[in-house]
C-alpha cells in the first residue's frame, strides 16, 4: 500500500512537473516573440531615425544652396544694372560720336588746306616729299575703308612732322637750277633757319633767300662750313660748331 502511494505520489509531481515545463516553454517562447517583435519595431524606428537625419541633411544642403542662389541672384542683378546703365551710357556716346564724325570731316579738309598752304609758303626742301604726303593726304579722305578715327590720326602725323623739320638739321641731294643750268647739290636744311647749298664739285653754294624766293649764291668762303655741316647732318662727322650766314629776322 505503501508504495502504490508512492507511486500515485510520483505520478502526480511528473504531471505537475511536465504543466510547469509547459508553462515555461509557452513563456520562453512568448518572450522570445516579443523580443523578436520589439527587434522589429525597434529596426523600423532606426530606419525612421536615419530617414529623419537623412532628410534633415538634405533640408539644410538645400537651405544653404537656397542662400547662396539668393545672394549670387542679388549680385547678378547689380551686374545686369550696371550693364544696363553702360549700354544707355554707349548708346548716348554713339549719338554723340555721329555728330562728332560729321564735324570732324569738315575739320580735316580745313588741316589738309592750311598744311597745303603753309608748304607751299614754306622754305622749299623736300617739295616732292612733302607734296606727295598731302596728295596722299587728299586721297585718303575720299575712301570709305579708312575709319575718322584713323584719318584723323595720319593727318595730325603729318602735322607733326612739319613741326619736325623746325628742330632738326638735315642733308640730302637733289637737283636744281643754278644759272640756267640744272646741277645736282647737296642741300643742308638747319631748321627752318636756313636751306644752303652746295655742288657736288665744291665749286659753287648758296642759301635760299625769303624775301626773293629763289636762291642766291653765297661766297666760296662757305663753302667748306656748309660741306662740314652736310657731314654733321649725314652723320658722318661728330656735332660741331658751323659759321655760316644766317638770314636776319624779320
Amino acid at each position: 500500500m505503501k508504495c502504490v502511494n508512492q507511486l500515485l505520489l510520483a505520478g502526480v509531481f511528473a504531471v505537475a512537473s511536465s504543466a510547469q515545463a509547459n508553462d515555461l516553454n509557452q513563456v520562453i517562447d512568448s518572450s522570445s516573440a516579443i523580443n523578436k517583435s520589439a527587434l522589429t519595431s525597434q529596426n523600423k524606428i532606426d530606419a525612421i531615425s536615419d530617414n529623419m537625419q537623412s532628410r534633415l541633411q538634405q533640408f539644410r544642403t538645400l537651405n544653404k544652396e537656397i542662400e547662396g542662389l539668393v545672394v549670387y541672384n542679388s549680385q547678378l542683378e547689380k551686374q545686369i544694372n550696371n550693364q544696363l546703365e553702360e549700354m544707355a551710357a554707349i548708346n548716348a556716346s554713339m549719338d554723340q560720336v555721329s555728330v562728332i564724325e560729321r564735324q570732324i570731316t569738315p575739320l580735316m579738309l580745313r588741316m589738309i588746306a592750311g598744311l597745303e598752304q603753309f608748304v607751299a609758303l614754306d622754305v622749299p626742301f623736300l617739295s616732292e616729299e612733302r607734296a606727295n604726303r598731302i596728295a596722299t593726304l587728299k586721297a585718303m579722305m575720299d575712301r570709305a575703308d579708312i575709319t575718322s578715327s584713323e584719318k584723323f590720326r595720319r593727318v595730325l602725323e603729318a602735322y607733326q612732322v612739319e613741326v619736325e623739320y623746325g628742330r632738326t638739321i638735315e642733308a640730302y641731294s637733289t637737283l636744281i637750277t643754278i644759272d640756267g643750268q640744272e646741277r645736282e647739290v647737296d642741300m643742308l636744311r638747319i631748321g627752318r633757319l636756313e636751306l644752303l647749298y652746295v655742288t657736288k664739285d665744291a665749286a659753287k653754294a648758296g642759301s635760299w633767300n625769303k624775301e626773293s624766293k629763289q636762291f642766291v649764291a653765297l661766297p666760296n668762303t662757305n663753302i667748306s662750313q656748309i660741306n662740314k655741316g652736310v657731314r654733321i647732318a649725314r652723320k658722318q662727322l661728330a656735332p660741331d660748331m658751323l659759321t655760316l650766314p644766317v638770314q636776319a629776322a624779320q
